[in-house]
């Protein structure tokens, strides 16, 4: 199905439980039907920045590993905010599980702030509350919750030709999103610089002068 929506194609943030096997197979065929419809698609495990590795080489230099994890966080924190509010134009949001993926509900709590088109997805009835899920979750969609994977792209059309994708003002928001912004940026660049194969080195150069915290210094190898 080829999904008519403004051009250049319409880039979707796609937020979910990424933290097995099959929530990433699942995350992945949802990506797959918005790019079989023609959009582009940030899909995090995919095309953000893979954590073990970069932490892999922040410890080979000397950082004990829970410091470098406590910074490499707020790298990541810093690239999903970039991504939500510079790179994509909409949102497509997984409800499933025992209770909603915590980081997902804060990417659709800041897509919705933004004004960006959104489209729920879910077909796991474990976390709904006497037969209908939380209001403060579905709220953000309207109370428009999809349960097949195949209209996930023709309603996010509907939406975006309903609603328009927004033209965030950066220099308007407050000033700790623009610092997130701003770093989220920096990574970006660096991750994208070899379209062929990320550079962990470098990404990891970054993340060092961005958050490694300035009163505690690497163990010499």
């Amino acid at each position: 199905m080829q999904v008519s929506r403004p051009q250049p194609a319409i880039r979707v943030y796609c937020a979910g439980p990424l933290f097995n096997q099959s929530e990433r197979d699942e995350m992945t065929t949802l990506s797959r039907q918005l790019e079989s419809a023609g959009f582009t698609v940030y899909l995090p495990h995919r095309d953000g920045m893979e954590f073990r590795l970069v932490l892999d080489v922040l410890v080979t230099r000397g950082w004990m590993p829970e410091v470098a994890a406590a910074f490499l966080h707020e790298a990541i924190f810093a690239l999903d905010v970039y991504q939500l509010v510079v790179e994509c134009d909409a949102l497509i949001w997984n409800l499933n599980g025992r209770v909603p993926d915590e980081g997902a509900v804060s990417e659709a709590a800041i897509a919705w702030t933004l004004g960006l088109p959104m489209v729920g997805w879910k077909d796991d009835v474990r976390s709904m509350i006497a037969g209908r899920d939380n209001p403060l979750l579905v709220g953000l969609l309207e109370f428009d919750v999809l349960s097949d994977p195949a209209e996930i792209a023709e309603r996010l059309a509907e939406r975006i030709t309903l609603e328009g994708v927004p033209d965030v003002d950066v220099e308007r928001l407050p000033t700790k999103v623009r610092r997130a912004l701003d770093a989220g940026r920096r990574l970006w660049d660096v991750m994208t610089e070899n379209d062929a194969q990320q550079d962990d080195e470098r990404i990891a150069d970054v993340v060092e002068e961005l958050f490694a915290p300035s009163e505690t210094v690497p163990f010499p190898t």
